[in-house]
């Protein structure tokens, strides 16, 4: 029995030891194409989000081997397709250049230790079972973020593919004055092959979605500038390339550079895993065959990401384009994702030598067009015309990001999503109840003014939890029905059945509520409560406070009893319509 218990614990942190045991021999050939097919593109893509991190090219072949193994070892997604992606590639950007290096080295030891701290931040959430922190980052957040860091990565690519001296930035106020003072400069080559480079890479998906664009144009800028004198004539590369696998390098344990770092780290920790786990369970949802642990896969992107901190590596995370590709091809199982690890491997010890003459041009290329799917117009026009405040929501997210930066507008995102959470909170719906005639059922007076109420009641039902951040409002809205009724009304009704919770606050308000009403000469009835609300109720003495008599399990037999259905004499009955039966009780459901 302990040793099955031992099994089960290892295969839930480790997913790859429920996977591996039971592979299947026809799996091998799709797992073999997709991962492939996955490093063919890694292998441009990786070196340009490296350069857009702000690091040498060969970072981001680094940052995709063991991470991807780790990643297939520990998460729970079977074609989820990590590495480096361009968002966290410029937020490592934004967030580094901020703390001023002096120089190349000690931008990359900034770069590794913040892939330390990305790793320990989602590996700690993990084990602590928090993967729903990200739930506060909305879609319209992540929409309005995604679709202005894309804009500004496109943006901030516009040096290289034109060829001019622009400093960097993640602001597009600061973008377009450096580009307009810099127009005259244009360099007619290296913007004719970067704009070859999006061209081909387009055009490929075109002709076929499984053709490699992105190593076809970096096959054909590397021939044009070995075949010409570009390179003598002002058309920027590569240069020189690392060959081998890198040596192993420690982070830094300064802990100012750790207290410096932190916050870009909670957001890269934050924004790679929202975007991964969206991406993971998009494609998990058309299989059966595993379920997705939203937990798992923070200890899966954790260990990537501490991998990568000692690989001269920068932050990881999943890819929406690599992810479609693997799922496309056909991975069944994260082998696929060790097979695209194993093939830039392979590159890094047999091929770097080929990428020295790769215009920096189309790698620029690379990133424009890879960028240039994230933005997103739909969802905008759709929140439009069904979700007003959603809209406004991800457009003040656009906008923030487009002009405070990335960082500040992920941050601000994060912010506004908690605000409108807690001002949706404190107004809830609240309605004042009629009965469809004939019958015992009650709908909300305001969407059905044709129903029967009683001049003498009022019934309430409020919708949701009932809590410190509401109950003024919901008190503003009975006194305002009250007021309406005027001197007929001698009898209250506070229906629960929707209620999903009272705190101490709530608590607190309603018996102060119950006793004005009393004083006021109101009958006063609750009804509907569920088994925590009736705890809640029990607990802060509301049902004495009221009357056992007077707590009901539904709003059809409070109008029973009103109307003289249930006669007082007739203790049983009434025992069997209250919470008399249905009181506090471990024994019973809730």
């Amino acid at each position: 029995m302990m040793k099955s218990s031992g099994k089960y614990l290892f295969q839930q942190y480790m997913p790859i030891l429920e996977w591996l045991p039971n592979y299947k021999k026809q799996y091998l050939r799709n797992d073999l194409i997709a991962g492939l097919t996955v490093g063919i593109m890694l292998i441009p893509q990786g070196m340009a989000y490296a350069m857009l991190a702000g690091l040498d090219p060969i970072h981001g072949l680094y940052a995709s081997t063991i991470p991807l193994i780790l990643y297939a070892i520990f998460a729970s997604s079977r074609q989820l397709a990590v590495g480096p992606v361009a968002i966290v590639s410029l937020l490592t950007a934004a967030g580094i250049a901020s703390l001023q290096p002096d120089s190349t080295a000690e931008f990359l030891l900034y770069a590794v230790t913040l892939a330390l701290l990305v790793g320990i931040i989602q590996l700690g959430m993990g084990l602590l079972k928090l993967g729903f922190i990200s739930n506060f980052l909305s879609h319209p957040v992540i929409s309005g973020f995604t679709s202005a860091a894309a804009i500004i990565i496109g943006l901030s690519q516009l040096r290289h593919l034109l060829g001019v001296d622009m400093p960097g930035s993640d602001q597009i106020q600061v973008i377009f004055y450096h580009l307009y003072l810099n127009l005259g400069d244009i360099h007619g080559a290296t913007f004719f092959l970067g704009l070859l480079g999006i061209l081909i890479i387009k055009g490929s998906k075109k002709i076929h979605p499984a053709l490699p664009g992105s190593l076809l144009a970096v096959v054909l800028g590397i021939l044009v500038v070995t075949f010409s004198d570009l390179k003598d004539n002002g058309v920027s590369i590569l240069g020189s390339v690392p060959e081998g696998l890198p040596e192993l390098m420690m982070p830094s344990f300064d802990t100012s550079v750790w207290l410096a770092l932190l916050p870009i780290a909670l957001t890269i920790s934050l924004v790679g895993f929202a975007e991964s786990y969206a991406v993971a369970k998009t494609v998990q949802s058309k299989r059966k065959d595993y379920q997705l642990n939203s937990n798992q896969e923070l200890i899966g992107l954790g260990m990537a990401n501490l991998g990568a901190s000692v690989l001269k590596g920068f932050p990881v995370t999943g890819g929406f384009s690599r992810t479609a590709v693997n799922d496309q091809a056909g991975a069944k199982t994260a082998l696929a994702s060790i097979i695209s690890a194993l093939l830039i491997i392979l590159t890094l010890l047999f091929l770097t030598p080929l990428f020295t003459n790769l215009p920096t041009a189309i790698l620029a290329a690379v990133i424009i067009v890879a960028v240039i799917g994230l933005v997103n117009i739909k969802t905008p026009v759709e929140l439009w015309k069904k979700d007003r405040s959603d809209f406004w929501l991800l457009i003040a997210t656009f906008l923030i990001t487009l002009t405070g930066g990335i960082e500040t507008g992920i941050i601000a995102g994060f912010v506004l999503s908690i605000i409108l959470v807690v001002y949706k909170a404190s107004k809830p719906n609240i309605a004042r109840l009629g009965r469809i005639q004939g019958t015992h059922i009650f709908r909300n007076l305001e969407r059905f003014p044709e129903l029967e109420e009683r001049e003498d009641l009022l019934m309430v039902r409020m919708d949701g939890p009932f809590y410190y951040a509401n109950v003024d409002y919901v008190k503003g809205k009975i006194d305002g029905w009250i007021t309406e009724k005027g001197s007929p009304l001698n009898k209250i009704v506070f229906d629960c059945q929707t209620i999903t919770s009272i705190d101490s606050t709530a608590a607190h308000a309603l018996i102060d509520w119950i006793t004005d009403w009393h004083k006021a000469g109101y009958v006063v009835y609750i009804c509907g409560a569920k088994g925590p609300v009736r705890d809640a109720l029990e607990r802060w003495k509301i049902i004495e406070k009221i009357g056992l008599d007077y707590c009901f399990l539904s709003n059809e037999y409070v109008m029973a009893r009103i109307e003289g259905d249930i006669d007082d004499e007739d203790k049983k009955k009434t025992d069997d319509y209250t919470f008399q039966s249905n009181l506090p009780n471990k024994n019973r459901e809730p």
